[in-house]
């Protein structure tokens, strides 16, 4: 790890790593110490060979509330402020781990920014979800770059455009989220949504999850170049062999 931070509990857990962000007083908004710290974590993480699986969670009563306004107001936010924030989420949606977040409370503004930068989104379902930033004037950050990719252009413009929210139920309805989980037991329900998607975390899982990020930025040609070498690598490679030793044995494989 880098360090102890100010804005975030991070802690490794075998081949899994949480990071909970840890302003409940705020509601998790995040200002300059928060981006910086979130983009030294990420870049760390991304770095260590031994995690696997990254969860994403907030501490109190929301997940996150994006850019801190009153620092915005107070003008404490710099423009470093945009290229951290969304270096750290790009860090995370490129990076060779599963990353797996748990949206409860709020998850608006750059909370939502993260959510989307994730791989996988689990929900409660009176969560509220939304990108705001229009009325005070900004653009949603790369909101704008990864929400259509869910939901569609027309669902994707309505909301930003308005600046509206919806609930984790409507958020799951138009595959914005892609698991539901009871308010009284969401914490429960998301480490076993953890541990099922830790059964299939191989490296051709973390290798997949690379190749999904260009699949709409990248033409057939150079994509298929890159998987005909991405899938000769995992050939090569231990967890390949433990697949078909496992097969040979009748047994489910034990990623290492």
């Amino acid at each position: 790890m880098s360090g102890n931070y100010e804005t975030l509990n991070v802690r490794t857990d075998g081949p899994l790593v949480r990071v909970e962000m840890t302003r409940p007083h705020l509601l998790n908004a995040v200002a300059m110490t928060g981006a910086r710290e979130l983009l030294d974590a990420a870049r760390w993480i991304a770095e260590d060979e031994a995690i696997r699986m990254v969860a994403i969670t907030g501490a109190g009563r929301a997940f996150c509330t994006g850019m801190d306004l009153k620092d915005l107001s107070a003008g404490r936010i710099e423009q470093s402020y945009f290229e951290m924030w969304d270096g750290a989420l790009r860090t995370f949606e490129t990076m060779d781990k599963l990353v797996v977040c748990l949206l409860h409370g709020y998850a608006i503004g750059g909370g939502l920014q993260l959510a989307l930068a994730c791989d996988i989104r689990v929900c409660t379902p009176t969560a509220r979800l939304g990108l705001p930033a229009i009325k005070e004037s900004l653009i949603p950050g790369l909101g704008t770059f990864r929400l259509a990719r869910y939901v569609g252009l027309g669902r994707a413009k309505s909301l930003i455009i308005r600046g509206n929210m919806i609930d984790g139920k409507e958020a799951e309805r138009i595959g914005l989220v892609d698991h539901l989980v009871q308010e009284d037991t969401a914490q429960e329900e998301f480490e076993q949504w953890l541990a099922e998607y830790a059964k299939f975390n191989s490296s051709a899982s973390r290798v997949s999850k690379q190749m999904l990020v260009d699949c709409f930025d990248i033409g057939w040609d150079a994509f298929f170049r890159k998987y005909l070498v991405l899938q000769e690598q995992l050939i090569g490679g231990p967890d390949f062999a433990e697949a078909m030793k496992a097969y040979r044995a009748g047994r489910d494989p034990v990623w290492k």
